[in-house]
C-alpha cells in the first residue's frame, strides 16, 4: 500500500492525501511494518487561509550569529563552498530542558502560501488560496544567505514562503534546492532581511553522527506540531535501517511523539546534535509510537548538494520556459515492473523545441533538471518554473538501448517560449 500523508484542519475530520511517489526501493526490507498502515507526512496542518498547516524545525551547520554552543568538530568530508559541520557523535547525556532550550534556537516555522484548484458544489472550478507550515532547521549561512533544511513535501508547490524564527520575526524565503525522491529541500532567508535583534536570538544547529546510533538510545525532538508552535518531545530510538513505501533511503524509527507540523523538525541525541529529519508517522488504531526520521548522515551528500545550488525566484507565468515534451510518470511500481528509471517519460517530442534540438527523443526519461531529482511530472513542472524563455538548462536523461538498459546522458536545453 502507498504511503499517505494525512493533513489535520483544527474542527474537522481527518482526510487522507495520496502523494506523488518518490521512486527508491520502497518494498525492500520493511522490517516489520505492518502493510495496513497509514503514514502521516509531518508537516502537515492543511487548509484555506488562516487554518493551521506545515511547519518545520531546523538543523544547521557551519558558523553564524551569537551564543552556539561550543562542540567538537569535524569538517563533513563534502565538495562545494558551503558545508555541513558535523559533531563528534557522542551522547553527553543532559537535562533535556537545557537541550531543548539550546536548540530552539535553530530551528524554525516555514509558512507555504499556495493557490489551488477547488471544484465547488455545482462542479464548477475555483481558485482558492491555501496556508500550510511545517518546521525547518537553521544549517548554515554564506556570504549572503541563511540556509534552512527541512523537507521537500513541506515546500513543494508554494507560490510564497515565509520563515518565522524563535522570536517570532518572520522574513520571505526562496528555494535553493529540493530533492522530491529523499524529501529534502533547503531554502534560503537574506541575511540583510534578518534583524540585528534577530541574530542574537537564533543559533545555528550542531550536527549529529546517525551511523554511530544505538537502539534504545534517548532521543529528543522539536517541532510545530498542529501549528500550536515549537514543542518538544522525547523518547528513544527504536529502530534504525527501516524501509518504507515511497522513500528511496533507510529511516530512523522512534516512539518519540511526531504529529502534523512537525515535518522537517529535528531528532536530537542526548547531545543536542541535530541526528535526523522528522518526515512521518504510522497512523492506525492498532499502532502507537511509531515515528520516522531522516538520517542527517545518510542525507549530508544530498544536503550540501541543495546548499550549494544557485537560490531560485520564480518566473512569472508569461516568461516561463518551454521544454518541448509530452511528459508521462514513471512511478515506483511502474518501474520495477518494466525495470525503468523513475522520473518523467517522454511521449513525444515537440518539433522544433529545444529538446529536439537538445537531443530528447520520444522513451528517454528525464531524471534531473540542474541538478534537481525529477521524479514526477508533477516535479518537472515545480522546476520549469524557475526557468524562462531564452534560457540554458542541463537537463539529465536516461536513453533506452537496444538490450533494455538505460544510459544516464546530460544535455543542454534552451528553453522555447510557453505556447
Amino acid at each position: 500500500m502507498d504511503n499517505q500523508y494525512s493533513y489535520y484542519t483544527p474542527g474537522q475530520d481527518d482526510f487522507d492525501y495520496q502523494p506523488e511517489r518518490r521512486g527508491g526501493q520502497g518494498s525492500r526490507n520493511k522490517k516489520g511494518v505492518p502493510s495496513i498502515v497509514k503514514v502521516i507526512g509531518l508537516a502537515l496542518v492543511f487548509g484555506v487561509v488562516a487554518s493551521a498547516a506545515f511547519q518545520v524545525s531546523n538543523l544547521a551547520a557551519g558558523k553564524l550569529l551569537k551564543n552556539v554552543p561550543e562542540v567538537t568538530e569535524k569538517k563533513a568530508e563534502v565538495s562545494g563552498s558551503t558545508q555541513l559541520t558535523t559533531g563528534s557523535g557522542k551522547a553527553a547525556g543532559s537535562d533535556i530542558s537545557v537541550i531543548a532550550k539550546n536548540a530552539m534556537p535553530s530551528v524554525v516555522s516555514i509558512t507555504n502560501m499556495s493557490v489551488k484548484q477547488v471544484q465547488n458544489f455545482f462542479g464548477g472550478i475555483h481558485e482558492q488560496e491555501s496556508e500550510s507550515v511545517g518546521s525547518g532547521i537553521i544549517i548554515a549561512q554564506n556570504d549572503t544567505e541563511l540556509l534552512v533544511l527541512t523537507n521537500n513535501h513541506v515546500v513543494e508547490g508554494n507560490d510564497a514562503l515565509t520563515v518565522s524564527f524563535i522570536d517570532e520575526e518572520s522574513v520571505s524565503a526562496n528555494i535553493k534546492g529540493t530533492d522530491s525522491e529523499r524529501d529534502l529541500a533547503v531554502i534560503a532567508v537574506q541575511l540583510k532581511d534578518i534583524k540585528e535583534s534577530t541574530k542574537e536570538k537564533i543559533a545555528v544547529a550542531k550536527m549529529g553522527d546517525s551511523t554511530q546510533l544505538q537502539v534504545g538510545e534517548q532521543v529528543i525532538a522539536i517541532g510545530n506540531a498542529l501549528g500550536y508552535g515549537q514543542s518538544v518531545t522525547t523518547g528513544i530510538i527504536s529502530a534504525t535501517q527501516r524501509m518504507l513505501d515511497g522513500f528511496g533511503s533507510e529511516l530512523i524509527q522512534t516512539d518519540a511523539a511526531i504529529n502534523p507540523g512537525n515535518s522537517g523538525g529535528a531528532l536530537l541525541n542526548a547531545n543536542g546534535e541535530v541526528i535526523g529529519i522528522n518526515t512521518i508517522k504510522v497512523a492506525t488504531d492498532v499502532v502507537e509510537g511509531m515515528g520516522y526520521a531522516i538520517p542527517i548522515s545518510d542525507a549530508q551528500d544530498v544536503i550540501t548538494n541543495l546548499m550549494n545550488q544557485k537560490t531560485k525566484t520564480k518566473v512569472s507565468e508569461s516568461e516561463q520556459g518551454y521544454l518541448g515534451i509530452q511528459p508521462v510518470d514513471v512511478s515506483e511500481d511502474s518501474a520495477q515492473m518494466y525495470g525503468m528509471p523513475t522520473g518523467v517519460y517522454v511521449s513525444e517530442v515537440v518539433a522544433g523545441s529545444g529538446a529536439q534540438e537538445a537531443g530528447i527523443t520520444k522513451g528517454c526519461i528525464i531524471t534531473k533538471i540542474e541538478g534537481t531529482t525529477i521524479n514526477s511530472t508533477v516535479a518537472l513542472r515545480e522546476q520549469l518554473q524557475y526557468y524562462g524563455a531564452g534560457e540554458t538548462i542541463e537537463v539529465t536523461i536516461q536513453v533506452p538501448k537496444s538490450n533494455g538498459e538505460y544510459k544516464s546522458q546530460t544535455v543542454k536545453v534552451k528553453l522555447g517560449k510557453n505556447r
